[in-house]
């Protein structure tokens, strides 16, 4: 996996932290936006998941 795509896995991760951690703390629209943060960070980290795999994959 080139570095770049673990500089952004990690990144991924830390904005999941960000939004679990505002979400245990927030109420109302807040709160709303801290999950849909969770979802975009799980989705863009399993999505550079699945394009490493599916370049690994073709070779």
């Amino acid at each position: 996996m080139p570095i770049s795509s673990i500089f952004f896995l990690v990144l991924s991760a830390i904005f999941a932290l960000i939004g679990l951690f505002g979400a245990a703390a927030a109420e109302g629209y807040l709160y709303a936006y801290s999950l849909m943060l969770i979802g975009f960070a799980l989705f863009y980290g399993f999505g550079i998941i699945k394009r490493h795999y599916d370049l690994k994959s073709d070779h």
